[in-house]
């Protein structure tokens, strides 16, 4: 076994309960009836993560990082297969960014939505497109994402509120459309 695998099984067992978490957090804000479990998406995001190159890693906080990644590109992904609903005319319930961030929502959250306005947000700012990936779906905490993007914890919180103004702005408009 290579020494990159054997830093990821040994690291798997210390976050899998945080990751475990953050995916049951991600599926209460997905539709009624969705069929994903929340072991299911850990293990398709770490299935993801072992074709990574773990010597990137640099830390805790990174890995939940790009673990949080992964499990938003499923949830993605997830969302565009079942994009036909939308295309047929089926009214799709709108949330906003802070109403999905509060823990144990149970209203269904538009991942396609969030991930276009991110990518618009992406271009004009990859800084604060990752502090919200960091923060929405990596589960960071301020301290956490300071640490992991190399910056102070009142330059996270001052970033997150532009970001989060932004990205409501953005979602807003996509509900008008």
């Amino acid at each position: 076994m290579s020494n990159d695998r054997q830093s990821v099984d040994s690291l798997l067992p210390i976050v899998y309960q945080e990751l475990r978490r953050l995916a049951a957090s991600y599926l209460r804000r997905e539709r009624p009836g969705q069929t994903l479990q929340p072991t299911a998406l850990v293990h398709e995001a770490y299935l993801r993560l072992v074709k990574d190159r773990p010597d990137r890693w640099q830390n805790r906080a990174h890995f939940c990082a790009i673990a949080a990644h992964s499990m938003r590109q499923i949830l993605i992904e997830r969302a565009r297969a079942r994009g036909a609903l939308k295309r047929r005319g089926g009214a799709q319930p709108r949330v906003t960014l802070d109403e999905a961030l509060v823990a144990g929502g149970e209203r269904s959250f538009d991942f396609v939505a969030l991930d276009q306005a991110l990518e618009r947000l992406n271009a004009l700012d990859p800084g604060q497109a990752r502090l919200v990936e960091l923060r929405f779906f990596g589960g960071l905490t301020i301290e956490e994402t300071a640490e992991a993007m190399q910056i102070s914890p009142a330059t996270v919180k001052r970033h997150w509120t532009v970001a989060r103004a932004w990205l409501a702005r953005e979602l807003e408009g996509t509900s008008q459309a």
